[in-house]
């Protein structure tokens, strides 16, 4: 399988193609999911490509994305991608699935390419204490902490997840909320999703809610996905008035099935979401969410990377602070 291969399966250009793979930016969404669908369905590695190999064995920084569909990944992905081009590494993207082993894919591109350090892009907590330590070059793993971890070449990026997900649920319990729904990532593979499940529970247990776990419906980090769990909420619970969604793309899924039911956000029911994405800000409503600061978030992973392939200091893990924007997709329930 080549690029020309995939152009031929997608029914998009070699150029086009060639952007998406090296996460170069001027690509529409729409182009970027169908070649990356049929990069998922056969199997494709960039990096098989023979010449390109041999370019870049030894000079560059590699990137293991977990998904394709994040929609804040891929700000952060485009941030990394500018910070480096100022440093002469060679940029090395890799994208896995959200269920796939973002380690043992690491261990991969170290056999191929040697490169001087490795960001994942979201990580599996337990892909990390089964497969990591044979892994001899820095990492930064963002968007997740790895202190708990313990590894001297494993520095870490991330926002207070826990927290972030509490102040979201607080907020809503504010407006006069207690029949709340939560849309989530699958804790048992993603680090986020369960310090974002964590921090939902204790704001139930802090108002006295109960902490059904029925009421979380998992999903993928995707606008399809979060289209389909709506659903699945709203035919077991008809009467939620409000929804913590534990992603952005999957709060804008939500609101486009619930509005496809016939009811309106936020007077019917208030949505809340997670992580601040561009897109937010020009829906109608405006999307109330936890605001990551992803440019922050990409500056000091690059630092933190390039401070430990220059041999200064061991491993560090920070937390980069986030805000909750009140925009117009939760409301106060009305007595």
């Amino acid at each position: 399988m080549t690029i020309r291969d995939i152009a031929r399966e997608s029914g998009y250009g070699v150029t086009t193609v060639s952007r998406v793979l090296n996460g170069q930016p001027n690509v529409s969404r729409e182009a970027r999911e169908k070649i990356m669908e049929v990069v998922r369905r056969t199997d494709f590695h960039l990096n098989s490509n023979a010449k390109r190999l041999k370019q870049q064995t030894g000079t560059g920084i590699a990137v293991v994305v977990k998904g394709s569909k994040n929609m804040l990944f891929s700000a952060i992905l485009e941030r990394l991608q500018s910070l480096l081009a100022e440093t002469g590494y060679v940029f090395m993207i890799n994208y896995v699935d959200e269920g796939a082993d973002e380690v043992m894919e690491a261990h991969r591109i170290c056999g191929e390419l040697r490169p001087k350090g490795i960001m994942f892009l979201g990580g599996n907590h337990e892909n990390f204490k089964r497969g990591f330590e044979g892994i001899g070059v820095p990492c930064v793993l963002i968007t997740s902490s790895a202190k708990e971890l313990g590894f001297p070449n494993l520095s870490s990026v991330t926002t207070d997840d826990a927290f972030a997900a509490e102040c979201a649920i607080d907020h809503l319990v504010s407006l006069g909320h207690r029949n709340i729904g939560v849309l989530g990532g699958y804790v048992e593979n993603s680090y986020p999703a369960a310090r974002r499940y964590a921090g939902c529970v204790r704001a139930f247990e802090r108002y006295s809610i109960p902490a059904d776990r029925s009421r979380v419906v998992a999903s993928k980090f995707s606008l399809t996905d979060g289209y389909a769990a709506m659903e699945r909420l709203l035919d077991k619970y008809p009467d939620i008035t409000a929804v913590f969604a534990m992603a952005d793309v999957t709060a804008i899924g939500a609101i486009r099935a619930i509005r496809d039911r016939g009811l309106r956000v936020p007077e019917d029911i208030s949505v809340v979401g997670f992580d601040g994405i561009e897109l937010g800000s020009y829906l109608t409503p405006k999307l109330t969410t936890v605001r990551q600061d992803g440019e922050a978030i990409a500056e000091r992973s690059v630092r933190l990377l390039l401070d430990a392939i220059g041999g200064e200091g061991g491993a560090a893990h920070e937390v980069v602070p986030f805000r909750l924007f009140d925009g117009e997709s939760a409301m106060r329930l009305e007595a």
